[in-house]
């Protein structure tokens, strides 16, 4: 028989679910009117099934979180309820996110605030929870949800341009790649047949083609498990405290993309500690969140040191210029906000000087890279012509 699964509450108002059995919606309803509950909710057990699996399988996705910010801070301000709006919210929103929604009002309706009902679900992160928190203790929740959806709305826009610069490269030396692969594995041993035929004396570069072109096809299993094995211990040394400082240390160091990942750490400190510390939320308790929000372990350091030299009545700028990660202008420009009282304002200029900064040194990274990429290229067109036509032109002119 099949199964529905209820939610309800009873005569003294308690919310009450669980399952029952029935040969169709209208008798399982009938039941429980029997039973004397209210019911708020009744769906076939299979379907609740399917969604959730459907639920499992999506993903809660950065642009997700911007609309629901976005259009929940939209539906305040406009002076609908809180349940209301999340209500209108679940029934437009995707599987993943219906999901959370929903618990989200259950929760409220069983007295949490929206803070902490958001704090259960990792997909927001410490830093929303905060200003969200800080908004409803302040009687400002529209004002910081509609600063919060700005501020993400810039931040997906930011990473969109960072990420955006590295995708042309990407696919020219994919391709690259799979050209040099396809030429090893097809091209060379057929080359090497009309070598062996001829019985010549070839050049170094064009026996180290045809070696590589021999492993490739003859131990492949050990490129493929070696390949593996490498990255298997890369991400175990990755995963230790020693390895992670390392290799984040060891990014902020390559050329060009080192400094350009600098650029926009300090950019994501500058506007969130701007955002938070506009909200009311304490200075030390914004560089806790701040610290744990960051991507990279040398800063996540260079900002807990600096919260330490708070505690001890340091100012924030002295602290910061304390850290050689933190640019020059930061600490100087902190100092100024701090003497006049407007630091929120002016990490907030700081947020946009620097991500200009950045955007200027996407171009630049992006205009070096092309010419860098059609030398690469030559190089390697260069190489296989003198490692296989070269051979073939010395043995036609012997005849």
């Amino acid at each position: 028989m099949p199964q529905f699964e209820y939610r309800a509450r009873d005569t003294k108002g308690r919310k009450l679910k669980g399952k029952v059995e029935a040969k169709n919606k209208n008798v399982a309803a009938s039941i429980l009117r029997e039973k004397g509950l209210f019911i708020v909710s009744l769906k076939d057990h299979s379907e609740s099934t399917l969604s959730e699996i459907n639920a499992q399988l999506s993903r809660v996705k950065s642009d997700d979180i911007v609309n629901f910010t976005r259009q929940l801070a939209t539906m305040i301000n406009a002076g609908l309820p809180l349940i209301q709006a999340l209500s209108l919210l679940q029934a437009q929103a995707k599987p993943a996110m219906e999901k959370i929604i929903r618990q989200m009002i259950q929760d409220i309706e069983g007295g949490s605030n929206l803070g902490d009902a958001l704090a259960k679900h990792s997909v927001f992160d410490k830093v929303f929870v905060s200003l969200v928190q800080a908004g409803e203790a302040a009687g400002a929740l529209d004002t910081i949800l509609i600063r919060l959806a700005d501020t993400l709305e810039k931040q997906k826009e930011f990473r969109a341009k960072t990420q955006g610069a590295l995708i042309y490269p990407g696919i020219v030396l994919t391709a690259m790649l799979v050209v040099v692969i396809v030429m090893l594995v097809f091209v060379v041993p057929r080359m090497t047949e009309l070598y062996a035929d001829f019985d010549a004396e070839l050049p170094f570069a064009t026996q180290f083609l045809i070696d590589l072109s021999s492993f490739l096809r003859n131990q492949w299993y050990v490129f493929i498990a070696s390949a593996v094995g490498g990255f298997v211990v890369f991400r175990a040394w990755k995963r230790t405290p020693q390895g992670a400082m390392q290799f984040d240390r060891f990014k902020l160091r390559i050329p060009v993309m080192g400094q350009l990942q600098q650029k926009v750490l300090v950019t994501e400190f500058s506007r969130t500690m701007s955002l938070m510390i506009s909200a009311g939320i304490s200075l030390l308790e914004a560089l806790d969140i701040v610290e744990n929000g960051m991507n990279n372990l040398v800063y996540q350091t260079a900002i807990s040191k600096a919260r330490t030299g708070v505690e001890k009545g340091r100012p924030l700028s002295g602290s910061l210029e304390r850290e050689d990660v933190f640019p020059a202008l930061l600490p100087q420009m902190v100092a100024v906000g701090e003497e006049t009282g407007q630091l929120d304002d002016v990490l907030e200029k700081l947020a946009k000087y620097y991500e200009s900064e950045t955007e200027h040194a996407i171009k630049g990274l992006t205009t070096a890279l092309e010419p860098m990429i059609m030398v690469v290229l030559g190089i390697g067109v260069g190489f296989l012509i003198i490692a296989i036509v070269m051979p073939i032109y010395n043995l036609t002119s012997q005849f």
